[in-house]
């Protein structure tokens, strides 16, 4: 299966209609935050594929569209604090924002985003239970600590999420927040037997889901 992730910016090369024609084979969208509900709709109405969303540190709590008021996009479901089973099968969870640097929404202390994570351990245990495997792919906007994080506050990134890493072996960690202006920034790190990810801009990823069941 093909998964189009996308984060923190806007671009033409996805905003536009030739997204039909470039992402024709798309089975699965996620987007790791800070991107406009009428980017991510747009995303849905072209593609016709489920798009699964965390909230960016930048995100308004309410989007005002020219007809109502929105908390997040049409037609995309919200990962914040969820375990979830794609109809394709793959097992998905997410946490929502960065950690707190002010008073803005969608930001939370070290000890919070703990409290995220342990919110999903009862459904990721269950998953074990049924599925033979606790998750697929974990989504958040923040990056682990000390993976493709930095050193100021609000870049810095969540401890929490390295022992999910360790403790639930997802195959993926997608994650955004980290801005990368150059080339050789490193965007994907392989930690323990999860592969991280920045998709900022956007990222399309193969996976392969016949040895993931096989193997977890």
């Amino acid at each position: 299966m093909k998964i189009l992730a996308v984060s923190d910016v806007e671009l033409d090369y996805i905003y536009q209609p030739k997204i039909a024609d470039r992402f024709f084979d798309i089975d699965l969208m996620i987007s790791c935050g800070d991107l406009p509900h009428y980017y991510l709709e747009f995303m849905v109405s072209m593609l016709n594929v489920p798009l699964y969303f965390v909230n960016g540190n930048h995100a308004n709590k309410i989007e005002i569209s020219s007809t109502s008021e929105k908390s997040g996009p049409w037609g995309a479901i919200d990962l914040h604090r969820r375990c979830l089973k794609d109809d394709t099968g793959v097992l998905l969870a997410g946490v929502e924002g960065s950690i707190r640097y002010n008073r803005g929404s969608h930001q939370y202390t070290q000890g919070e985003m703990w409290s995220n994570v342990f919110s999903l351990v009862p459904k990721l245990m269950l998953n074990k239970l049924i599925h033979g495997r606790f998750l697929d792919i974990f989504i958040s906007h923040a990056p682990p600590w000390q993976i493709h994080d930095q050193e100021d506050l609000p870049h810095q990134g969540v401890k929490a999420y390295r022992w999910l890493i360790k403790s639930f072996k997802p195959t993926y960690h997608l994650h955004g927040h980290i801005h990368v202006y150059r080339n050789d920034v490193i965007k994907t790190t392989r930690h323990l037997s999860t592969d991280v990810i920045n998709c900022y801009g956007y990222k399309v990823i193969n996976l392969d889901m016949a040895p993931i069941i096989k193997t977890k």
